[in-house]
């Protein structure tokens, strides 16, 4: 969730020129691997399983959604918008949310929230400021729908700390742009610092605030259970087909 150009939430998406051919089976090899790591759980810091978690929401995403994309294009001609821009190579939080992170969710947010609200600020406090409550609003809205969400995956109480997750965000996002405005170009800091800068807060912030409402809930078991029962089922269907060509 972007804001370029002060007015924009989000840049128009532009599909990548290349993809190497070894990215998803890369990232399907590695998923599988991790998949393993769960097995000595009780031998790791609970820190490094929540790093864990991270990776493999990420990657269970990317491939889920990539596999619909590849469907659609065989199956129809259509090219659909990749969802996923490697958003471990992200540089900001402006660059993360608005063009590396779950891009469908953020161009939605920014048709029927980000705009909307930047449109009555700039009645209020003028253009040049808009967007800055457009994103807090665009934010606090992302972590209601999670918290609805994570409530119906888990049926408990819930605790706000995902919607909390969302909010610091947004806020952090906007003591960016800020900053970046005041300061200018030539004082930014070297793409290598912010990009560990930001994959840094991203995996703090979240084993805070995100992933323990995963564990809390249970949904991280029950993704792995049906994980390891697809496993099962497509090693079997692997074994019977070998067999009859063999």
């Amino acid at each position: 969730m972007a804001i370029i150009k002060k007015t924009h939430f989000l840049k128009e998406n532009v599909r990548p020129k290349t993809i190497l051919l070894l990215n998803y089976p890369a990232k399907a090899l590695l998923f599988m691997m991790l998949l393993r790591a769960y097995d000595y759980g009780d031998r790791f810091h609970p820190n490094l399983i929540l790093l864990i978690y991270c990776c493999h929401l990420y990657l269970a995403l990317n491939l889920i959604l990539s596999s619909i994309q590849a469907t659609a294009r065989a199956a129809f001609g259509m090219e659909l918008e990749p969802q996923f821009r490697e958003p471990y190579l992200s540089s900001s939080l402006q660059d993360f949310w608005g063009k590396r992170w779950n891009l469908m969710v953020t161009n939605m947010l920014r048709l029927t929230i980000y705009e909307p609200v930047h449109k009555a600020a700039s009645a209020a406090i003028g253009r040049e400021w808009a967007a800055l409550p457009a994103v807090m609003a665009s934010f606090l809205v992302s972590g209601l729908m999670h918290e609805l969400m994570f409530f119906y995956m888990g049926r408990v109480k819930p605790t706000w700390k995902v919607m909390w997750f969302f909010v610091l965000h947004g806020a952090c996002l906007v003591i960016e742009v800020v900053v970046k405005r005041k300061c200018g170009v030539k004082w930014r800091l070297p793409r290598v610092l912010t990009g560990l800068m930001t994959v840094t807060f991203m995996m703090v912030t979240a084993s805070w605030l995100f992933f323990p409402q995963l564990l809390r809930d249970g949904v991280v078991k029950k993704a792995l259970e049906e994980y390891a029962a697809a496993g099962a089922f497509l090693e079997n269907v692997g074994r019977a087909v070998m067999s009859r060509i063999l």
